[in-house]
């Protein structure tokens, strides 16, 4: 006893028990500093775990050390050597009180800091500090690991296919591809990329395939503290890919703690019979004819027709089918070959729909070809909201039953919808320029505005921003912002419209003539319903109405604007423009007031 007395008091006398108080306290107060910065900047948690481990392991050597080494005026020595009269621990031990003292203060205000600034665990947790839903979620596309940069498609069809199921899950906003996929190989942090995306959570993780076996590694994030809530490595043959989509949907639901009832997560992507060749066709057939060439698109085809060989009842397919002909037929082709091609999608979109009548995708599909094809829009009206009630949290559902609403002219709603589409894929700079010109159409100039620069933000170089802020100038007579803008329009097919707009405000008559006659020598047989509006703003109706009724026959899509164009307010009740509506399936023109007013 007298010896563990005596052992006590010489830890004492060497400030070892101090040392060792301080050392805990410095390691407390920098573990909370690490815990509370690492979100901010974007770093892993494992950074403060392994600080905590690294200082676990450092304490018996910092004991060690306070007891074998003594402060002295001459500086370190050991304390085997150092005379008790020549000691000074008593000093040391008053500066390492100060010591103490500071520290524990330091990690009391970090500690109260990080309670006050975040408020509950739960709240910080699900991001609703934020503002932010906690069940919410975006899927980042997962990693390629194979070898070959052209399986890309495959990787990015599972995140897309993840995304399509998560997206059935009606209690938890899901984020579109369009959004999510801008973080590919990004350096910004989670928390930064749940910020932007308005989630809680990240899906990420990595896809192997080799031969017929897959390998699916897959982590839930939690955003605002980058903290790991739940991960898994899935093992499988390829044929049970879809049962393994299905299965990492559930995880995520019971992770997020969302009840499915035992509801199937089974996407409209996945064929029926589950050929898993066909599906990949599908998926390669999808990424090759985003580049919107004729090529492209020849080629998309080419590989769902042999997809379709495979597996004749793959109702998906036919979907894809039916619009690439339409976008073919539109973009490349003319008289009897577009004809042709557009009856092959009237007839692929039928199959799918008999296939699979209740997807939205088939409605969707369907009601692409009646808008655009056959100028049925009350027809197509019904299937996109049909649409919309099967996928009821799908943004692109969302989109296109938006546009058909503002085709009729039912601005308000299309407005509201837009919004509700862009709360789930809010980086999309397309949706805002359509928000833009449905603003634009309501005579809110400068909320219009507002989306054209927030989609220029996104995307500075995407085509028809500055065409359309031209087109803001122009309805409020302001010549000089309407040249500026126009000059800075990055397509230059739109920048050529958008100067001889511009020209039609500048006061000079002649240089106003020539750019008209410049831009129809040009553009005549592309774009007869750009010419229109020309017209129109020049007051000429009788040339306006000739070119209009040129667009309609040469099925232009831009005709699609005709009840929400600003140009044509002034027009409605003239005979002609109510024939060109009945011709488009649209109602009858109703009063509303001009832009700008």
């Amino acid at each position: 006893m007298t010896a563990l007395r005596g052992l006590f008091g010489e830890l004492r006398r060497r400030n070892v028990l101090r040392a060792g108080v301080l050392y805990i306290g410095a390691a407390w107060a920098l573990a909370q500093g690490f815990a509370q910065l690492t979100p901010v900047v974007g770093a892993p948690q494992w950074i403060t775990r392994g600080f905590l481990v690294a200082a676990a392991f450092g304490f018996p050597l910092w004991i060690a050390f306070v007891w074998l080494y003594e402060i002295t005026p001459e500086g370190l020595k050991r304390g085997s050597e150092v005379a008790p009269g020549d000691s000074i621990t008593h000093l040391t031990g008053r500066k390492l009180d100060f010591w103490i003292i500071g520290i524990l203060a330091v990690a009391v205000v970090l500690l109260l800091t990080d309670h006050f600034l975040s408020g509950d665990a739960a709240g910080k947790a699900s991001g609703a500090v934020l503002g932010i839903p906690a069940k919410s979620i975006a899927v980042l596309p997962l990693a390629d690991e194979g070898k070959d940069p052209d399986q890309q498609y495959f990787s990015d069809g599972l995140s897309e296919e993840l995304i399509a199921d998560l997206t059935q899950i009606s209690a938890l906003k899901v984020i579109g591809r369009n959004s999510s996929f801008q973080f590919r190989n990004s350096n910004v942090g989670y928390a930064a990329i749940g910020k932007k995306l308005g989630v809680a959570t990240l899906l990420e993780g990595s896809v192997r395939r080799q031969g017929d076996r897959i390998r699916i590694v897959v982590s839930l994030i939690r955003a605002a503290d980058s903290s790991q809530v739940w991960a898994q490595t899935y093992d499988r043959q390829l044929k049970d890919i879809f049962a393994v989509q299905s299965e990492i949907g559930h995880a995520v639901a019971d992770a997020l703690q969302i009840k499915l009832l035992g509801k199937p997560l089974v996407s409209e992507e996945q064929p029926a019979s589950g050929n898993v060749t066909a599906y990949r066709m599908m998926l390669q057939s999808r990424s090759i004819a985003r580049h919107g060439t004729e090529p492209a698109l020849q080629q998309g085809v080419a590989l769902l027709e042999n997809a379709l060989r495979l597996d004749p009842n793959y109702a998906y397919a036919y979907g894809v089918l039916s619009n690439f002909w339409i976008n073919l037929g539109r973009l490349y082709l003319v008289g009897e070959q577009r004809q042709h091609v557009y009856a092959k999608a009237r007839d692929a979109v039928v199959t799918e729909l008999n296939l699979a009548p209740d997807t939205a995708s088939a409605h969707v599909d369907r009601g692409y070809v009646l808008a655009v094809l056959d100028h049925n829009q009350q027809g197509a009206l019904i299937e996109f909201k049909r649409a919309l009630e099967l996928a009821p949290n799908d943004g692109n559902t969302m989109s296109f039953l938006a546009g058909q609403l503002s085709t009729l002219g039912q601005l308000q709603p299309a407005v509201d919808l837009y919004r509700r589409a862009l709360d789930t894929d809010p980086l999309r700079s397309d949706w805002y320029s359509n928000l833009a010109n449905l603003l634009v159409a309501q005579g809110r100039l400068d909320e219009a505005d507002q989306a054209l620069h927030a989609a220029l933000e996104l995307q500075p170089d995407f085509p028809g921003l500055y065409q359309w802020l031209a087109l803001t100038a122009v309805l409020r007579g302001n010549v000089a912002a309407a040249s500026s803008n126009a000059e800075r329009e990055t397509d230059p097919d739109l920048k050529a419209w958008a100067l001889t707009l511009s020209a039609q405000i500048a006061g000079d008559a002649a240089r106003a003539d020539a750019a008209l006659r410049d831009y129809v020598a040009k553009y005549g047989a592309s774009e007869p319903y750009l010419i229109a509006e020309l017209y129109a703003q020049r007051q000429q109706p009788d040339e306006m109405f000739q070119w209009l009724d040129r667009a309609l026959t040469e099925q232009d899509g831009d005709i699609a604007f005709l009840l929400y164009d600003p140009f044509f307010p002034r027009y409605r009740h003239d005979v002609r423009f109510a024939a060109l509506c009945r011709r488009f399936g649209l109602p009858p023109p109703a009063d509303g007031p001009k832009p700008g007013n």
